[in-house]
């Protein structure tokens, strides 16, 4: 750490033919993996989506579940010995970093997780400070959780973990819905963690790039079981990038394929902003003077920085949250209904304006993948044999056919993605609002989900996509309108190419 006081005993590892079934699916989630990673080594560990990366932290962090929730074969050590043992000596920062804030204060919250292990007053404080030091998060202990940015509560969430001082420290995409300021924000806080720190790292990321010069060990998990690839990170991406980028690993120098747009007329205009503001709650106004026009057989993406309202936006457009000031107007789409989709009902929503919340998990609402694709086409009384075609067409295009019994909180992040843009593709909305729509996807799945989208619009369905992802911008996008910064002005531009 910055104050020179290293992790209190780096932890070992040891996988032995070990693997993991949550309770109630015929696949397992992971299997037969077997490695040793010594103390202090630096890990990236990559996989297909749904090949089981998530489950291996959890695992490690003591947070997978019960034997009520599932079964295991084989053996997971921390330090040779069962990983309840090794409570306490294991971080974890997850991917969503409004998740992980617990207290109003920047210092209350980072001295939580020391002040439940119990440690003096003045001890606690002192942590607090080096950690918030390591990790370059320069602000008075008593500032406002809540004004962080995405890239600063990440940095907050690495500095709790780390003022408890462990001796494992696991990242599942902690970059994942981040801008780019907010993914080198994180990349700078880790490595300057890592400079210091002799703790045993492992990080879960779908893209190798982000954080190949900080790691000395790269692996690879095999999509049904085992290892596909294990090595230093120079030979792995060398001699096995093209077999990787096959399997669907996003390798430097094997960038994604996307089909090639056609020139799209622009259709009815189905919904239009007039002198729009935008607001969380009626006292944190976020943006003002917002005009857009979303027409029929057009794809717009939403841009910006984390914290400037994009999905704020996002559902207001959608009838989900009223707006603060000035008119949504969705005419194109009402038909006898009045105009702001804010006054529609649920049932009136659904095929109209289908929305994908940016945690998938906010919208399951049923114990499995079946049920959940089933529920919107229900409640508009369509044939269960028209309902069971549906539900078959899109569990084969988004890969999720293995996964129907299953509970859709079990699946991976990548696989939860999917269902939810699914669900809503379920009732056949003439406009889709996405909020991050590709994150958690290998290379394939982000490549078929952005061919599915375009078939969309295509088809004369509007798209709009809330996303930090360029190349899904570049992909699909017919227009682009950026959210800037406070106190800049927000501009619209074409992507056509």
């Amino acid at each position: 750490m910055a104050s020179g006081s290293p992790a209190q005993g780096a932890a070992s590892i040891d996988a032995r033919g070990w693997g993991w079934r949550y309770a109630g699916r015929r696949a397992w989630a992971v299997s037969d993996l077997d490695f040793h990673i010594a103390p202090g080594e630096r890990v990236l560990l990559l996989g297909a989506s749904g090949a089981g990366k998530s489950t291996v932290l959890q695992a490690l962090a003591g947070v997978l579940g019960s034997d009520d929730d599932g079964e295991s074969h084989g053996q997971l050590l921390i330090d040779g010995g069962p990983i309840k043992n090794a409570r306490g000596r294991v971080g974890l920062i997850l991917q969503d970093p409004d998740s992980q804030v617990i207290l109003a204060r920047v210092g209350d919250d980072v001295a939580f997780g020391c002040e439940n292990m119990g440690l003096a007053r003045d001890e606690i404080w002192q942590r607090v400070g080096q950690a918030l030091d390591a990790v370059g998060l320069n602000l008075p202990l008593q500032h406002p959780t809540s004004e962080l940015s995405g890239g600063q509560k990440q940095r907050l969430a690495l500095a709790g973990v780390l003022a408890m001082r462990p001796g494992l420290l696991l990242l599942d995409e902690p970059t994942a819905n981040l801008d780019a300021d907010g993914v080198m924000e994180v990349h700078e806080a880790v490595a300057g963690v890592l400079e210091h720190s002799q703790a045993t790292f492992i990080v879960i990321e779908h893209r190798v790039e982000i954080w190949q010069d900080l790691v000395d060990r790269i692996i690879v998990l095999a999509p049904h079981g085992g290892i596909l690839a294990d090595g230093k990170p120079t030979e792995v991406l060398a001699y096995q990038g093209a077999a990787l980028a096959a399997a669907g690993i996003w390798v430097p120098g094997h960038p994604p394929q996307w089909p090639e747009r056609r020139t799209r007329d622009v259709g009815q205009l189905l919904l239009r902003t007039a002198n729009l503001s935008i607001a969380r709650d009626p006292k944190v106004l976020l943006r003002t003077g917002i005009d857009l026009e979303i027409h029929a057989g057009r794809a717009l993406a939403i841009t910006g920085p984390n914290g400037s309202g994009k999905s704020t936006l996002g559902l207001t457009i959608a009838g989900l949250i009223a707006s603060a000031a000035g008119r949504v107007d969705a005419q194109g789409l009402a038909g006898a209904l009045p105009a702001d989709p804010i006054t529609w009902k649920s049932r009136e929503l659904l095929t109209r304006i289908g929305t994908v919340f940016q945690d998938p998990e906010h919208q399951f609402i049923t114990a499995t993948v079946q049920e959940e694709l089933a529920i919107g086409p229900r409640v508009l009384g369509l044939p269960p044999s028209d309902i069971q075609v549906r539900i078959d067409e899109l569990l084969e295009r988004f890969r999720l056919s293995h996964l129907v019994a299953a509970n859709p909180f079990t699946l991976s992040g990548g696989e939860k993605r999917r269902l939810s843009v699914a669900t809503v593709l379920m009732t056949r909305p003439r406009l889709l609002v996405l909020d991050e729509p590709t994150f958690g996807q290998d290379s394939r799945t982000w490549e078929e989900l952005v061919a599915l989208l375009a078939e969309q619009v295509d088809a004369g369905s509007a798209v709009v996509a809330v996303t930090h992802d360029m190349d899904f911008v570049n992909a699909l996008a017919d227009e682009n309108f950026e959210i800037a910064p406070p106190l800049t002005k927000s501009v619209r531009t074409s992507t056509s190419q």
